[in-house]
């Protein structure tokens, strides 16, 4: 078997299969769990983006980006405490010159499905906590505000 086989009820006898029928020697990987889709990336996006325009972070507003990193660090401590640290997190390294320190940080390409679910749900309490409102409606879903509009 070469390539890429997705797990489902139907494709595990075959997978079974080949894994009972490789000769030794062989290597098979650990199953990965997928990555994000790009509607939860776009729902992330643009939550933090309502975030930026509406919440001061240490007395300002922060561009985007700034958000962002501050909103992920702040859900990566959670995951940790909760004992799913995200890949990545806790990484320091000492600056090229010494002087300080470099915190490399979480990378949300990174998140699978479920951390890109369960960032959404942390941005979804901490603007409800911060008093954000949300510039697409939450309690609607989008096949019925597309069927709405057309």
């Amino acid at each position: 078997m070469t390539g890429t086989l997705i797990l489902t009820p139907a494709t595990r006898p075959i997978a079974r299969r080949h894994l009972d029928a490789a000769p030794d020697g062989y290597v098979f990987e650990t199953p990965k769990e997928p990555k994000k889709r790009r509607i939860q990336e776009e729902r992330y996006h643009a939550m933090l983006g309502d975030i930026a325009k509406q919440v001061e972070f240490f007395g300002q507003k922060r561009d985007l980006e700034t958000v962002k990193r501050l909103l992920v660090d702040a859900f990566a401590r959670v995951m940790a405490d909760d004992g799913n640290p995200l890949q990545g997190w806790g990484t320091v390294l000492p600056s090229l010159d010494g002087s300080g320190v470099v915190q490399l940080g979480i990378q949300t390409r990174r998140f699978t499905i479920r951390q890109a679910s369960e960032f959404i749900e942390y941005l979804f309490a901490w603007g409800a906590e911060n008093n954000v409102i949300w510039s697409e409606r939450v309690d609607v879903p989008g096949w019925l505000r597309e069927k709405e509009t057309a």
